[in-house]
């Protein structure tokens, strides 16, 4: 049975590490803290310098950075709000909400970090701070000066932290479009149709667990061949999968199929699976294809490798789809090797059944007193059959008896 089969247990990021064989390394990781930390770890050592060695005028130097450093973006974003207000508050805005306009624009921890300074001015004790002020305007008026030329806008990195944050890449949208638009639909039908396939093919594929899953490709290079053989000669194809028929915006009755292919091993010996590509890859590749994109070959791997992280996020939360499909992931790098799909496919059959273990019988240890002839009983019907059988009541005809032996303890015997 297979429920008596169990996965072993390993942590999510080890299992997917796991899935994707030699590729770990390519899959970009959530990025961290690390910048956070060693800001604040800088003007922790720097504000405890200052206040050692000024300690009377700390808080008005703190009052002066504070306002360079949030007085110069209030500005900047008021510049934006008045084109915001000017030529996008119908159509951005759904009628011009003001305050929806000033905190997309300014920010509200820019307006507070203001107020925060203002404040420290008025509690703390004037200083003779002429060529201060000086400073703080002129640092004020050339941020926006500068915030606009591009001299101080975000990074390359800042961009894509800003992007996966609040999953606005492309890869996002594909991913959750695959999963809810097939992938939730199809999978969890998917054992009802092997079941099926298998009743019409009475000599038929899929003697494996990890042969009934679903294997999805997702190549690097996103560059998909429409027909796997014309990939790889080790590959052919077998049959499809009965069509799954559903109801879906308001198609009736809208087809959803799965093919069955043949994959060789170096022994040529026959191993059949449900494997196919990640269509949206498909976009991804066109995408790149267009100009008036502007999507290129690094942006390409960057999104295929985002969509493979997000989509297995999605699919490793999803109860309907856990256990159902296996995502491979294909280094472009091996191309060179004819038969470099088949190995991945075949890589992967053979890293899900062992990632399976078989727990084995406990053969009981011979007790004192039990007889003789009772033990090859038991370890005969351990041996007999495989743990997919029905549970069986066993009735033992022995005495019931306590579970420890008498101790004779001398010590309690008078002389």
């Amino acid at each position: 049975m297979d429920g008596e089969r169990e996965q072993t247990g390993t942590t999510p990021n080890r299992r997917k590490m796991q899935q994707l064989g030699g590729e770990e390394c390519l899959v970009p990781q959530p990025r961290g803290s690390l910048p956070k930390a060693c800001a604040i770890g800088l003007a922790t050592v720097v504000t405890v310098a200052i206040l050692v060695l000024e300690p009377e005028c700390f808080f008005r130097h703190v009052a002066a950075a504070i306002l360079i450093l949030t007085v110069g973006p209030s500005l900047h974003g008021v510049f934006l709000l008045s084109e915001e207000c000017l030529h996008h508050a119908n159509t951005r805005y759904r009628g011009g909400r003001l305050g929806q306009m000033v905190t997309a624009c300014v920010g509200v921890c820019t307006l507070l970090g203001v107020g925060l300074a203002v404040l420290l001015f008025v509690l703390t004790e004037p200083q003779p701070w002429r060529d201060q002020w000086s400073m703080v305007i002129l640092a004020c008026v050339l941020y926006p000066l500068l915030k606009t030329l591009g001299v101080l806008g975000p990074s390359e990195v800042e961009v894509s932290e800003i992007c996966e944050k609040r999953k606005m890449n492309v890869a996002h949208g594909l991913a959750w479009s695959f999963h809810l638009g097939y992938l939730n639909l199809v999978l969890p039908r998917l054992e009802g149709s092997i079941a099926e396939f298998r009743a019409s093919n009475m000599v038929g594929p899929f003697e494996t667990k990890g042969s009934r899953k679903l294997l999805i490709l997702l190549p690097l290079n996103a560059n998909i061949t429409h027909k796997l053989e014309d990939a790889d000669t080790n590959i052919n194809f077998h049959d499809n999968l009965p069509n799954t028929e559903i109801d879906r915006a308001g198609v009736r009755g809208r087809v959803y199929k799965h093919s069955v292919y043949s994959v060789l091993d170096k022994d040529r010996q026959v191993h059949h699976c449900v494997v196919e590509y990640a269509t949206p890859l498909l976009t991804l590749y066109k995408m790149s294809q267009e100009s008036s994109a502007g999507f290129g070959e690094k942006d390409r791997r960057e999104q295929v490798l985002l969509f493979y992280r997000t989509l297995q996020d999605i699919l490793d939360r999803s109860l309907e789809c856990r256990n159902r499909y296996r995502l491979i992931l294909l280094n472009d790098e091996h191309e060179d090797d004819p038969h470099f799909l088949s190995k991945a496919i075949l890589k992967n059959l053979d890293q899900q059944e062992k990632e399976e273990f078989y727990v084995p019988p406990v053969i009981p240890q011979p007790e004192v007193g039990r007889p003789s002839h009772a033990l090859p009983l038991i370890d005969y019907w351990h041996r007999a059959e495989p743990m997919s059988r029905e549970p069986t009541l066993m009735i033992s005809h022995d005495m019931p008896r306590t579970l420890r032996e008498p101790v004779e303890n001398s010590e309690d015997l008078s002389p």
